[in-house]
């Protein structure tokens, strides 16, 4: 009998993540269904942690006091190295964002774990785990063996679907916070500054992205990418060429000084390719090129490309996606 795995959760806008969806998936493959136990924390964390139940998690404990929605990363680490030990533990997953990462990182010493971050495939070999991820930008997929009594893994974001909505309930236990050392409350966080993005979902959360670059020539054409990104439901990117020009601001950027991002599918329009903005989006599932440059490096990495002029071929696609969805 193998030990439980602890997922660790974390919210968006007042809900389970899809990361934290799609790391319970992982958990129930590794480690079976009934196996696999949540964890959340925050000044409210009850109603949120249904949503593990509707994973078809039975259990989940939560960490519950006003102070844990500001503090740094130490505490929550604290407290799920503490709750891992109590559960007698193996292995810890959490979605691969700045939080998840960032909590990893700290059980690596907090746990005495052997850690993994950007992992797309988590597969259990004997007492070890072996977990596969990209490397140098993509160009490369690394196996990596975890050995230890413990691992802690972040997990790529859409690299495996969240399991069905279910109408389960899960059974909540409460997380004592006496054994927080003092210090480790003294930092807090003062404020948050949202970035400016698009109308639809943000760049790390979304499945589509349509990503504009150099080609679309001026910032007044970049309404283009704007429309095909609503019409397909998705968000907006950028090449760091259209951010340095001022078309979009910094935080549109994909690649390698942007976000990296790994959606279902990513549309490059008017993208060449350069090896700084494939890192960023390498991963995605399907890659589609626009471009009327047919020796394009882009088009090496595109599962589909289109050689043409984007002005046409960009508002035509819209149409048809529009008639096809009934808009």
């Amino acid at each position: 009998m193998t030990g439980p795995t602890l997922v660790v959760g974390e919210l968006h806008d007042g809900a389970l993540s899809d990361a934290t969806k799609e790391a319970v998936s992982v958990a129930q493959s590794v480690s079976g269904k009934e196996n696999v136990v949540g964890f959340l924390a925050g000044s409210s964390p009850r109603g949120p942690a249904a949503g593990f139940g509707r994973c078809g998690v039975a259990r989940a404990l939560v960490a519950e006091d006003p102070r844990l929605d500001g503090v740094a990363g130490a505490v929550v680490a604290h407290l799920v190295a503490s709750a891992a030990d109590s559960l007698g533990a193996e292995l810890v997953l959490v979605g691969g964002s700045t939080f998840g990462r960032d909590l990893i990182a700290r059980l690596g010493i907090r746990w005495n774990a052997a850690v993994a971050t950007g992992v797309t495939s988590l597969t259990r070999t004997g007492a070890s785990f072996e977990v596969r991820r990209p490397v140098f930008g993509g160009r490369a997929t690394e196996t990596r063996q975890l050995e230890g009594a413990h691992a802690a893994v972040a997990l790529r974001p859409h690299a495996s679907a969240a399991p069905p909505d279910s109408p389960g309930e899960v059974a909540l236990t409460p997380v004592p916070l006496d054994g927080v050392p003092a210090s480790f409350w003294a930092a807090k966080r003062l404020s948050v500054e949202v970035v400016s993005r698009g109308a639809g979902p943000s760049l790390t959360d979304a499945s589509i992205i349509v990503s504009g670059g150099r080609g679309v020539r001026a910032a007044e054409n970049f309404r283009l990418i704007d429309e095909l990104a609503a019409s397909l439901g998705g968000a907006v990117g950028a090449s760091r060429a259209v951010t340095d020009a001022g078309w979009r601001p910094e935080s549109y950027q994909v690649g390698q000084t942007g976000k990296q991002v790994s959606p279902q599918l990513y549309v490059a329009v008017g993208i060449s390719g350069a090896v700084q903005h494939l890192m960023g989006m390498i991963s995605s599932r399907v890659i589609v090129a626009i471009n009327s440059d047919s020796t394009a490096p882009i088009f090496k990495v595109a599962d589909y490309g289109i050689v043409g002029d984007l002005f046409q071929v960009v508002p035509a696609l819209t149409q048809e996606v529009k008639r096809a969805r009934g808009q």
